[in-house]
């Protein structure tokens, strides 16, 4: 069986329906169930069992000889919440206690670090992990996914095969439950269908114009197929850079959204809000040479291709994947 973490969620259930997709259907979900609002994104997808979040280290002990695979993508990702200690628990203690389960009974384990580790970018976007120690996030989210990180590279007992992902700029179907935190490729279609304009923030640096700051977007669909390949091919155990290596701005993908839509651009500059300005990441770039040379070779859509699908095929329908 392959155990999915935060299935419910935006990457989790897109990795649940890949798997359907190829025939998967041995999946046990584990998520908050009773959360409503994210219903659409696990109702209807194909799976062995599903677990309540809290009530998983018991079930699993009992069936550990039956999992094959943890993929753990359940985190707190609200990168606008100060206090520290609201990532704790689920995006430290429980991660430490996926790996002790995984490290004990040798079962496989991917699990979801981020590029917010990264913070501002001052050493790169190049996942060394000799330089994990010395990374300096900018809000508690990365600080929480830094923290795991370094404590896993610390660790002398570790699963047979594992491998943990920074998950860059990802977007894509089944994030609408995400409020303030969805894309904002999200946020730009429900603008232009409303009002037929975007805002996009304006610079608070003088060496960035209006809008183009600058981020590494890659599609959901992409990230899945990442990781279903590290279930299925030998990899060097190690923290990945997971994004598409290519960098475009703000601007661009407002625009790709108009196109997508048959719309001519009309976009506004709004400040960033002031409890984040200084949080702010102007420029994300992975360096996917990792990636690359582990012989993942599968190409990554463009913003377009990614914006033009993710529009046409879910959006405008109100769909899930």
């Amino acid at each position: 069986m392959i155990v999915i973490t935060g299935a419910a969620g935006f990457i989790g259930s897109c990795m649940t329906q890949k798997l359907n997709e190829i025939g998967r259907t041995d999946l046990v979900l584990v998520d908050d169930f009773t959360k409503e609002q994210k219903k659409r994104n696990w109702i209807n997808k194909k799976y062995a069992d599903k677990i309540q979040r809290d009530d998983f280290f018991v079930w699993a002990e009992k069936n550990a000889r039956h999992i094959d695979f943890v993929i753990h993508l359940g985190a707190r990702t609200d990168t606008t919440e100060m206090d520290y200690s609201v990532f704790e628990n689920l995006n430290v203690s429980y991660t430490q206690r996926i790996w002790d389960f995984c490290s004990r009974h040798q079962i496989s384990l991917l699990y979801a670090s981020s590029a917010a580790t990264y913070g501002n970018g001052d050493n790169g976007y190049v996942d060394n992990e000799s330089e994990i120690p010395q990374l300096e996030p900018l809000n508690p989210y990365g600080k929480s996914k830094n923290e795991i990180d370094k404590w896993i590279l610390k660790q002398t007992a570790t699963p047979p095969q594992w491998a943990g992902f920074k998950f860059f700029n990802v977007f894509g179907p089944n994030e609408y439950h995400k409020g303030r935190m969805a894309s904002v490729i999200f946020h730009s279609f429900n603008q232009i269908k409303e009002t037929g304009r975007v805002k996009l923030f304006r610079s608070h640096r003088p060496d960035y114009k209006d809008g183009e700051q600058i981020r590494d977007f890659v599609y959901v669909k992409d990230v899945v197929d990442v990781l279903h390949w590290f279930t299925q091919n030998k990899a060097a155990n190690g923290i990945y850079n997971l994004g598409t290596g290519k960098a475009r701005t703000f601007y661009d993908l407002a625009v790709s959204t108009f196109r997508a839509l048959g719309e001519i651009p009309v976009i506004d500059f709004i400040d960033i809000p002031a409890d984040i300005r200084d949080k702010y990441q102007y420029y994300t770039e992975a360096d996917i040479q990792k990636l690359r040379h582990a012989n993942y070779n599968s190409p990554f859509h463009s913003l377009e291709d990614g914006v033009k699908d993710y529009v046409s095929n879910y959006l405008s329908n109100d769909s899930i994947f």
